[in-house]
């Protein structure tokens, strides 16, 4: 043993800076999922659909077949008919339209 150990006591570790330091990582960490989920929660944009689709139309194709449809889903562009749905758009071009009631 050195004079220096023999004389000089060592400095004791608290235990509270070890719990400090893995209060601030949790926090930290939470803080983040928080941040996170609020942004994710965020970037989900749900449309509500049209309120008032227009008067009921049955459109009877050259083929023989019928598309039951509204009014307002239908669009004319450069003389052709076009069913435009939420996800797809079908050229109706052709067929006549009906204003009809079905169910």
């Amino acid at each position: 043993m050195t004079r220096v150990e023999l004389y000089h006591t060592k400095p004791k570790r608290s235990p509270l800076k070890g719990l400090f330091f893995l209060i601030v990582v949790c926090l930290i960490v939470t803080a983040s999922f928080i941040v996170f989920r609020h942004y994710y929660q965020n970037t989900i944009k749900i449309e509500a659909p049209i309120e008032n689709p227009g008067q009921k139309v049955v459109i009877h194709l050259p083929n023989g077949q019928k598309v039951y449809t509204y009014d307002r889903l239908l669009i004319e562009k450069d003389g052709k008919t076009y069913y435009k749905g939420e996800r797809n758009t079908i050229d109706l071009t052709g067929g006549t339209v009906n204003y009809e009631e079905w169910k």
